[in-house]
């Protein structure tokens, strides 16, 4: 289960990304969810691509990680090629049985829209493998701190963003646990009807949601314990440092952007 859930998890490698400000990888991030909509053929979606495992490669995350993270969604990616691949009937037909019937449109989005699926999740996944849950919060506070002045609550959104990174991969360790414990018992979360499947689920919600609380308490009076009263006030013990390895990492995205757009159909 640890490392089938690699979304909020940090895997400390010596890697130029793991280098990184914060800042410029939040940028990275977004910027990149926009421009992958600009990919429209096989060129463009193999030069995202090519981009994509470069990353991951230079990252020196291994990866596995990626994979083991992409099982959880794989479903969603398969049900959307379906989904194109019986409902979009356009070009010529390539495939005939009965009433179904593929065609060559379709085959062509399935296939272009889940690589836009992965693509997706290797990126922002890398950017949480690559960056502690501290410095994303710092990073994201200080990119909103422009919206202090229309009395935006920065400080709390990063604080909750930090705590629900923090804490996803260790309820999904928990839940694992749980899961266990409840299958050497006997109970079946995988066989049977989906009505007895339900009901297995029972057993497994209730003592996580009560170790939920239980930590959220837990949390609750340790920051009170250490005088937490808000953002106001609070000074960094690590600042952010944006090098030139930022700056270039930035450029880099702007000449991919600027291939696809050269490239786009």
């Amino acid at each position: 289960m640890m490392e089938k859930m690699i979304f909020g998890r940090y895997v400390p490698t010596d890697s130029v990304i793991h280098r990184l400000d914060p800042r410029s990888k939040l940028i990275f991030v977004f910027a990149f969810i926009c421009i992958v909509f600009l990919a429209n053929n096989t060129i463009t979606y193999g030069i995202l691509a090519i981009f994509t495992l470069s990353l991951v490669f230079i990252s020196k995350v291994p990866f596995r990680f990626f994979i083991n993270g992409l099982k959880p969604i794989l479903w969603l990616i398969l049900f959307t090629l379906v989904l194109h691949l019986f409902f979009t009937k356009q070009g010529s037909l390539i495939f005939h049985l009965g009433f179904v019937k593929i065609y060559e449109e379709g085959l062509r989005q399935g296939i272009f829209i889940s690589l836009r699926f992965l693509l997706l999740i290797f990126v922002t996944s890398l950017m949480t493998l690559t960056t502690t849950p501290i410095s994303l919060t710092d990073g994201l506070e200080t990119l909103l701190k422009p919206l202090m002045k229309l009395k935006f609550p920065v400080h709390e959104l990063a604080l909750m963003m930090s705590i629900s990174l923090r804490f996803i991969p260790t309820l999904m360790d928990e839940t694992d646990k749980i899961m266990k414990a409840q299958m050497a018992r006997g109970v079946d979360f995988s066989g049977g009807p989906i009505k007895d499947r339900i009901k297995a689920i029972i057993p497994l919600l209730i003592p996580l949601f009560i170790s939920s609380f239980k930590r959220a308490e837990e949390l609750a009076i340790a920051m009170e314990a250490r005088g937490y009263r808000g953002g106001e006030g609070r000074t960094k013990y690590r600042l952010l440092d944006w090098k030139t390895a930022d700056t270039i990492a930035l450029i880099f995205l702007l000449c991919i952007t600027i291939l696809l757009i050269l490239f786009k159909a």
